[in-house]
């Protein structure tokens, strides 16, 4: 499609949207988005014991209460705070799935919206997995045809991109015809947010940007159910989001907005992450492992570590150089390549446990990662993987290097439905929750396009509620 195009893209997509069917959808991209769904219920589960959680739910409750349940907290919210809560709660850890090529954590924003307005519709399963493969499939397309643009331009591609997601998949859930579905996007477009200033400091704001774009979805279907108008070319106009938030010497691939729309789904684009850090870090997490594993590499043995990197990726996680360094939180260690890479090669892995107060500041770990420098990756697959490769000079002398082309997670590498579950139960029982209701929940996932209301699963989800920390 060309700017010229006689269509809006909206209308491209509305149409698409309003004609979808569950039946339409393979079954192989249901499967997938209901192993995504677990991940992401885990880790809200796992958020619920920091403390960003109850700094938000207070927040959230200040508004006043409402009927709609939060995942794994003792909370009733009106339907917006509840999908907020959700939003936050998913990606509050920063280890919620990432739509590799649009760069942007696609579940965060579409599992909450889907739940929510599926909930509150009293709307079934399936149409619950609908809405969210719709919020995943138009989030991820604005993000591809951004090409890593967002970034560049110092906007979040899960707040900006996801409220779009959001807009078609609660206008659908809201059965809006396909005008009703272009509306929203067009409202959409003037609600969508979100800067990346937060990497300079770690500050608390990115947990926030994918509820929020939930809160812009479920807010541009009810000006859209009631008529309100809202420009149709959102996407390509004048001043419509490519032009706005990209840099000036970008312009969008706009063709992958709507190419192969219904045949090409962006579920299988989607990538489980298996360390809760930035997902440009994981490459190098995987590609230290696997140089101490070869190697039987100590990090006495460490002199200076090289990792090569797509010159997109350094702004986002090795820069400013001296915050990297030495983080003060451990939301700044997330966004930090050389603290990660450092920290897997003093530990041996990288989870949560090497996000608390005392890792943090670990002696070994900072002095080990102030000898971690980074440098241009000319042949890396970004963003369509997230390339990596690690050169280590050992003290005595030796140069071990080792690449990880395409990260795992990508299409090209798949993770198993075991590591998404073992992954989920690990997150849960954070949360206390044991063996038994961790598989109830699976179970309740998998079983979604068999259930008649989704409120009910919207209950189950809170059913295991605890006071947050």
């Amino acid at each position: 499609m060309s700017e010229t195009s006689a269509r809006p893209l909206s209308l491209v997509v509305a149409d698409f949207a309003a004609g979808l069917r569950y039946g339409d959808v393979p079954s192989a991209v249901v499967d997938q988005a209901k192993m995504l769904i677990v991940d992401a219920l885990g880790i809200a589960y796992a958020s619920t014991t920091f403390s960003f959680a109850t700094s938000a739910a207070a927040a959230l409750q200040s508004f006043g209460g409402g009927d709609q349940p939060v995942i794994g907290l003792p909370l009733r919210l009106g339907l917006r705070d509840a999908a907020m809560m959700n939003g936050l709660l998913i990606h509050g850890l920063d280890y919620d799935d990432t739509h590799l090529a649009g760069v942007v954590h696609v579940s965060a924003t579409a599992l909450p919206t889907a739940m929510g307005v599926a909930a509150a519709r009293h709307r079934s399963g399936r149409d619950l997995l609908l809405g969210y493969i719709l919020a995943v499939e138009v989030a991820g397309r604005i993000g591809a045809a951004a090409a890593g643009g967002f970034h560049r331009a110092g906007f979040h591609p899960t707040g900006v991109a996801g409220a779009f997601g959001c807009a078609v998949a609660a206008a659908r859930l809201d059965n809006l015809a396909a005008d009703g579905i272009a509306t929203a996007q067009g409202f959409a477009g003037s609600l969508a947010s979100g800067t990346m200033e937060f990497t300079e400091r770690g500050a608390w704001t990115k947990r926030a940007h994918a509820g929020w774009a939930v809160v812009c979805g479920i807010t541009a279907a009810a000006f859209a159910r009631e008529g309100f108008v809202s420009p149709a070319e959102v996407y390509e106009g004048r001043f419509g989001l490519f032009r706005t938030h990209l840099p000036e010497s970008e312009s969008a691939d706009l063709e992958a907005m709507t190419r192969d729309l219904g045949e090409q789904w962006q579920i299988p684009e989607v990538a489980v992450k298996l360390y809760p850090s930035c997902h440009f870090t994981h490459a190098f997490v995987d590609a230290a492992l696997e140089l101490q594993r070869r190697e039987s590499l100590r990090a006495d043995d460490i002199d200076t570590v090289t990792c090569l990197i797509h010159r997109d990726a350094v702004p986002v996680v090795c820069e400013p150089r001296a915050r990297k360094l030495v983080p003060q939180s451990d939301y700044e260690a997330k966004f930090s390549l050389p603290f990660v890479v450092a920290s897997t090669f003093v530990h041996g892995r990288f989870s949560l446990n090497e996000l608390s107060d005392e890792a943090l500041g670990d002696p070994h770990v900072l002095a080990l990662a102030s000898r971690i420098t980074d440098s241009d990756d000319p042949l890396s697959g970004y963003p369509h993987a997230y390339s990596g490769e690690v050169i280590v000079r050992t003290t005595s002398g030796r140069e071990l290097r080792h690449r990880e082309q395409i990260n795992r997670g990508a299409v090209e590498r798949p993770i198993s439905v075991a590591d998404v579950v073992d992954k989920f139960v690990a997150n849960v029982e954070l949360a206390g929750i044991g063996e038994r209701e961790a598989q109830r929940i699976v179970d309740a996932v998998l079983s979604l396009d068999r259930l008649d209301d989704a409120a009910d699963f919207s209950l189950l989800m809170a059913g295991t509620a605890r006071t947050p920390a």
